[in-house]
């Protein structure tokens, strides 16, 4: 394959993945909407990590997989990156049953603009001007909804903060996206196996109702779970950041779009305001990313 192709191929697979987010998970979990919580949760990491040591097993990559959490740094990177993630899968799908998928969409507009933040304070990352310029634009974005809410706006600052630091505690972790994942669930899978004894036990599940398609659906999780990750991650190793930056705004804007016109949620003037001014930061954060991508491989 030349590389017109494999650029070609890669914007394929990240238009799919994040087209997956933007609308395929929201409608599953909705559609899922009278299990409880935790369930829609748990269900994702014991039906995901059979298939991901499936494909490391395919890979030949279980034992080196494993091997990584020898090294003391990885073990707690890798533990750190779990909460974060299980926060933001559990913000996620509270954001759907609770008819407030709008906000989970803000929180990913504003995830970048975390990011950004982020690498600054924490990794000491130099941030250019227009970065600034969009970081304050959310900044203000957040506080005008903050004021016109009268609270936090918690779900979209959980979700994006959550994101950004799953996202740059896996950037300074020395372990390839799908072993990662897998270490993960497999953190995860021990309390997930022992929550659902306990819900069985008191009766408190879903599967005391017999409905074969709930239990269809929760089944459905870890593949819901691991082939937009596997779409994108192919997307990544193929495509310029520059490119991945812009396109990864199909799924918030996705989200937004089912949000007001499937589940009716309301979209009212102080929404309006908000996102226009996530919307104007996102424009700058992704014309400033363009330039530099150039700027790169111009001096290069």
């Amino acid at each position: 394959m030349n590389e017109s192709n494999k650029s070609s191929y890669g914007v394929l697979c990240a238009i799919l993945a994040y087209s997956w987010w933007a609308a395929i998970t929201p409608l599953y979990f909705k559609w899922l909407v009278s299990v409880p919580l935790v369930e829609l949760v748990i269900w994702r990491i014991l039906s995901g990590l059979p298939i991901l040591i499936g494909i490391l097993l395919i890979r030949k990559r279980v034992v080196q997989c494993f091997k990584s959490l020898k090294d003391k740094r990885t073990l707690l990177l890798l533990l750190g990156s779990t909460f974060f993630i299980a926060i933001n899968w559990i913000t996620f799908v509270l954001a759907i049953v609770q008819d407030k998928l709008t906000a989970a969409s803000l929180g990913y507009y504003i995830n970048p603009l975390v990011t950004v933040a982020l690498g600054f304070i924490i990794l000491k990352e130099r941030i250019r001007p227009l970065q600034v310029v969009a970081v304050c634009l959310a900044i203000v974005g957040v506080v005008f909804l903050t004021f016109e809410q009268g609270e936090l706006p918690w779900i979209s600052l959980a979700l994006a903060g959550t994101f950004a630091m799953y996202g740059l505690l896996r950037k300074v972790v020395a372990v390839g996206p799908i072993e990662g994942l897998t270490v993960e669930m497999a953190f995860a899978y021990p309390f997930c196996i022992a929550f659902q004894w306990y819900a069985l036990s008191t009766e408190q599940t879903i599967f005391y109702d017999f409905d074969g398609w709930h239990m269809f659906g929760l089944a459905l999780g870890g593949i819901m779970t691991i082939i937009p990750l596997i779409l994108f991650t192919t997307g990544a190793r193929r495509v310029q950041l520059s490119t991945m930056g812009i396109l990864q705004y199909i799924a918030p804007t996705g989200q937004l779009l089912l949000a007001v016109l499937l589940f009716n949620e309301p979209f009212e003037q102080t929404q309006l305001i908000v996102f226009s001014l996530i919307w104007i930061a996102v424009i700058l954060y992704s014309f400033d990313s363009i330039r530099a991508e150039r700027q790169k491989k111009f001096n290069t």
